[in-house]
């Protein structure tokens, strides 16, 4: 029976310099084999999804921006944006309180590097992976292309409970750690992504499984039939899991796979 199998990408298909175990490319090479069905399923919006570092794998589709996006075999399946008018709204918001973040949208990515701490790598280490693909926010605010966003820094607490009681509304506010928030518009996250995909492809549910290790992966793995959680993922994933493997560089795809026959 074909399955359908979903794998975040950061801290569980490849760690932080994108090194990938080969026995994690053995497990995936075996899976085609026996003719399931491998998808991304990331935090990620689809610019920021290297095709040619995880493509040649053997992924089948990319559910990408946290269910805000997904494609088969090529093909754009959905793909839903913040309106226009609305991430205007945000980015003003945002400005207001002081907060250093970026918007994420298909094509492109958008940030203000002035509003980062001076001491943070994070805008010059962003412009140098995406290039052409990164621009301003300021300058581009009429045609922004945004699905989701992220608040990498806010000075006190109660800037922050502003932010959430603002966007409680229409976001689902995803804590990462420290200060950064990954936030997504209501309605949307990475079950929903892959309750349109198996829809398409009538995937069973019984036959859904799914691979993650923080906690934008939460719904995830509560939504597919299996999940698993990597070894030195977050413990928020290992509880929402119903299997933890081992840590990402002591085989934790590979033997998860095995655990479940996928392999």
């Amino acid at each position: 029976m074909r399955k359908a199998v979903f794998f975040d990408i950061d801290g569980t298909i490849w760690d932080e310099k994108r090194q990938i175990p080969d026995s994690t490319k053995e497990a995936f090479r075996k899976m085609k084999e026996q003719g399931h069905y491998l998808f991304i399923s990331s935090g990620r919006t689809r610019v920021f999804i290297p095709d040619e570092a995880l493509m040649p794998l053997g992924f089948d589709g990319i559910l990408a921006g946290c269910g805000t996006y997904g494609e088969f075999q090529g093909e754009v399946k959905f793909y839903h944006k913040i309106a226009l008018e609305e991430i205007q709204r945000i980015n003003l918001f945002l400005r207001s309180l002081g907060a250093a973040y970026i918007l994420e949208g298909r094509y492109f990515l958008y940030l203000d590097e002035e509003r980062f701490p001076k001491d943070s790598s994070f805008p010059q280490e962003m412009s140098q992976e995406m290039g052409e693909k990164m621009l301003r926010v300021t300058g581009n605010e009429n045609s922004l292309e945004v699905s989701k966003f992220c608040v990498n820094y806010l000075d006190d607490s109660a800037k922050q409970m502003q932010l959430e009681r603002q966007l409680e509304p229409g976001y689902t506010v995803i804590h990462r750690g420290g200060n950064f928030m990954e936030i997504v518009p209501k309605g949307f996250h990475k079950a929903t992504g892959i309750q349109e995909i198996c829809h398409m492809l009538s995937i069973a549910h019984e036959n859904t499984y799914s691979f993650g290790d923080s906690t934008n992966d939460l719904d995830m793995l509560e939504y597919t039939a299996h999940s698993v959680a990597m070894g030195d993922g977050m413990q928020q994933a290992k509880a929402a899991a119903e299997y933890v493997t081992t840590p990402l560089w002591e085989d934790g795809i590979y033997l998860a796979c095995e655990h479940y026959g996928l392999i």
